[in-house]
This record gives structure tokens, sequence and C-alpha cells, in this order.
């Protein structure tokens, strides 16, 4: 290498994010995916999206799929707020006509006031979360993918979003939901998936799972600082 100058390997490096995972979710069932960053959690949640495109194996699902991944996807920055409820419900497949009927208890529950008839380029980024996730979870879907928990807005907001959650999951016909939360995980979910390195640890009862990686952590923990 010359002075002054970089040379730059072009070959791609692949990455494995998950390695022979395979795993079905019954009818009413709220699993959990747990396991370090890196582990392959969300990879795991966006193939189940389609999002992330298979290079092997494949990916069944029977029923309509929701998921808070992006809860703004389909937004249009120079439409309105009312207009981006229905690019953005079309972007998750709804019926025009079913966003008709429920666009008024959008509007109320995203609470954005004259800002709905402005164009939503001139949203905070608070705003903005507050109506995408009034219009992804104004409908109980079949199957429900979400990627942990979180406030939109203000204090005030972010409670109403949760309570709204919880609701969700509790009709949803199945959820699958990517957390780091270990009470939420056992609070939410009857059955927990271990994941690490992009492969299943372990695959069972929540508290049970739970449990059993958190021992892992601190035992993982106690061997880098030389205690074990």
């Amino acid at each position: 290498m010359g002075l002054g100058r970089r040379e730059f390997d072009n070959r791609k490096e692949a990455v494995r994010a998950l390695d022979g995972v395979s795993f079905s979710v019954r009818q009413g069932e709220r699993v959990g995916i747990i396991g370090p960053n890196g582990a392959g959690k969300s990879s795991s949640l966006r193939a189940l999206a389609g999002v992330f495109p298979l290079s092997a194996g494949s990916v069944e699902i029977s029923g309509h799929v929701s998921t808070l991944l992006d809860v703004t996807q389909g937004f249009q920055p120079e439409a309105t707020g009312r207009e981006n409820i229905y690019h953005r419900g079309m972007a998750m497949g709804l019926d025009p006509r079913a966003l008709r009927e429920c666009e008024a208890e959008i509007v109320q529950f995203a609470d954005l006031g004259r800002f709905i008839d402005l164009p939503v380029r001139a949203y905070s980024s608070g705003m903005y979360v507050r109506l995408g996730f009034a219009i992804s979870t104004q409908f109980i879907p079949d199957i429900l993918l979400l990627d942990e928990f979180f406030g939109a807005g203000d204090a005030g907001f972010a409670r109403k979003a949760f309570a709204r959650m919880h609701q969700i999951v509790e009709q949803a016909g199945i959820v699958v939901m990517v957390t780091h939360n270990a009470d939420l995980a056992k609070q939410i979910c009857d059955r927990i998936i271990w994941l690490s390195d992009g492969k299943i640890v372990m695959d069972g009862p929540a508290v049970e799972t739970v449990d059993a990686y958190l021992e892992a952590v601190l035992y993982a923990e106690r061997v880098a600082a030389g205690d074990a």
C-alpha cells in the first residue's frame, strides 16, 4: 500500500444472520424472541415479515400479518397527515373503504390537532411516529410481529400507546415479539425462543427459558470478570 492511498477489498463478505432456525407458531400463542445483540432476533422477525429475502429455507404464513417494525412505512412527506392515513394503510394492505370508516378514530387517537391537515414534512419526529402508530394499531391482525414495545410522543400518549399495544397483543391471533425486557417477556409471552449466533439455544415455556437465559448471561459476566 503506497503512502497517502487506501486500497479496498471489494469482495462482499456474507454474514449468516440465521443458521438452521426452524420453528412453528400455533393459533393463540404469544412467542417472544430473546438473545444478545447480533443473535438474529430482528432478522428472524424481518424474515417472517418478508422484509429480508431468504438465501435458503422458507417461511409459510396463513393469515393477515401486521408489523410494528416501521410504523411510518408508506408515508409521503408532501401529503397531509389525513392523506397519509390512506398511504400507510394501503402499504399495510388495508382496504381504503375500511380506512374511511375508521379515519375519525385514527385522527382522534393520534391527537395532532390542526396538524392532521398539514404535510407530514412539517411534523416533529414524535408527531410522525404518533400518526404512524395510530394507523398501524387501528386493526387487530391475525398475526402481529413487533420489535420491542415503545413509547411514542409525550408521556400521556406513551401511556395510551402502551395500553393499546396490550389490547392488540391480547386480541391478535398470533404474536411474535422481539424484546430485551425479561420481565415483559414473562408477562406477555407463554413461549420464548432464545437465539445466539443465529441458532436456537432453547425453545420452551416463557419463565423457564428466560430464567435459563439470564443465568447464562450472569455466568458469562462472571467469567469475563474472572470470578467464575
